[in-house]
């Protein structure tokens, strides 16, 4: 398996004075555990939040507050430290980021030891904002906002939910786990190039009722779609996810429709696909189902030794999809390029994604996946096994290099 993308990462964590700062906590501790070394560089503010010892404690570095020491009886140094440390990183990050801080880099300001290091930065900058709502919603905030994001930086917005105000409303700190993903599609070099675009992904199992208790089902666990829409999402798409049982986080700004059965989720598709540009058909949609669905649970004295089966209905063969781009999944256990081959051709597929059960630690559940991406055109690609998020990545970027 490919390493993780963070592993090796120089990363600076710029953490401003905001009660969110002690999220910044558990964001270091994150990078950490995938890998990155952290430098933590800290407003004046931000000490009267959390202390330093914290972060130096977490990131076994040194905390930078000020931009002097507080003496010079003994002595002083002529080392450029802030020069040498916006050198040294592969990226900084700003979380959270008060609106004073996001005001004074886009006013170009450097009056303290955060400031100066973004003024000398090298590296991507990602900012993850948090204020209360009447704050992050101001007209300057926003005009702000607009500038920086023209310059060329990059934002994790500020989430809708409970404030430290007792308000509710945007303004909360993104989820952790977001700004995380955010860092590696910047340090893997992934753009902005899906604006504009709207993707609906399907994920996760569907569930066919034997009785109000049982189901035949599959063990999907959805973590392939869920991975693409967050991609999807980082790259700049609007997007929906249709899901079946499935227990993923997805972002709350990702649209989510909430299907059970493959007939369910034939109908959503068939209501969604009309406002998309691309569907992605990466959930395990069942083949079939029981002929009778029975309104009371089954006992053991029933003395059920088969259930009849009927096929379900074939989604993408019922979908009228001109002028959009359809994306398949194909998990074999035999003669898995063939097959694959088959299903992209029956399908009128733009491009199809194969799984094979026989690679380690790839298909269902697994945090990781080994795919081979195969082009309406005949084009095969095989990639190494990658985490879900990486492999998301990858589809995304040969969907955008396919025809049509």
């Amino acid at each position: 398996m490919q390493d993780d993308q963070l592993s090796g990462k120089k990363i600076i964590l710029g953490v401003t004075g905001g009660i969110a700062a002690y999220k910044a906590c558990w964001l270091t501790r994150e990078l950490i555990k995938r890998g990155a070394e952290v430098k933590v560089v800290m407003t004046p503010s931000a000490i009267q939040f959390v202390q330093p010892l914290t972060f130096s404690s977490l990131s076994k570095n040194e905390v930078v507050v000020n931009i002097f020491p507080d003496s010079q009886l003994n002595g002083a140094s002529l080392k450029t430290w802030h020069i040498d440390l916006a050198i040294w990183a592969d990226l900084m990050i700003i979380a959270p980021c008060t609106v004073n801080t996001i005001a004074k880099i886009a006013a170009g300001f450097s009056d303290n030891a955060l400031l100066t290091v973004v003024s000398a930065l090298r590296s991507p900058l990602l900012i993850a904002p948090a204020a209360d709502m009447d704050m992050y919603n101001n007209k300057i905030t926003q005009r702000n906002f607009k500038i920086l994001e023209e310059m060329g930086y990059s934002f994790v917005n500020a989430e809708k939910g409970d404030l430290a105000s007792g308000l509710g409303g945007e303004g909360r700190l993104a989820d952790i786990y977001k700004i995380v993903d955010a860092a590696e599609i910047i340090l893997t070099g992934y753009k902005k190039d899906l604006l504009k675009k709207k993707i609906l992904v399907t994920a996760g199992p569907t569930y066919e009722d034997i009785d109000p208790v049982r189901f035949i089902g599959n063990r999907s666990s959805g973590k392939m779609g869920y991975n693409i829409a967050k991609a999807a999402f980082l790259r700049g798409a609007d997007v929906t996810v249709i899901t079946g049982p499935a227990h993923e986080n997805i972002y709350p700004e990702i649209k989510v429709v909430k299907v059970r059965s493959a007939a369910d989720m034939k109908k959503a598709v068939n209501e969604e696909i009309k406002n998309h540009d691309i569907l992605i058909m990466a959930a395990a949609v069942a083949d079939y189902k029981p002929a009778e669905v029975s309104n009371r649970k089954m006992k053991k004295e029933d003395k059920l030794d088969q259930i009849k089966l009927s096929p379900t209905e074939d989604i993408l063969s019922s979908l009228k999809t001109s002028g959009k781009k359809i994306v398949g999944f194909a998990l074999e256990t035999d003669n898995e390029k063939e097959n694959a081959l088959k299903k992209l051709k029956s399908k009128n597929l733009d491009l199809i994604i194969l799984n094979s059960l026989k690679d380690e630690m790839s298909g269902f559940e697994y945090n990781t996946n080994k795919i081979t991406i195969i082009h309406k055109n005949g084009k095969q690609i095989d990639f190494p096994l990658k985490s879900k998020f990486q492999a998301a990545n990858t589809i995304i970027s040969e969907i955008l290099k396919s025809n049509g």
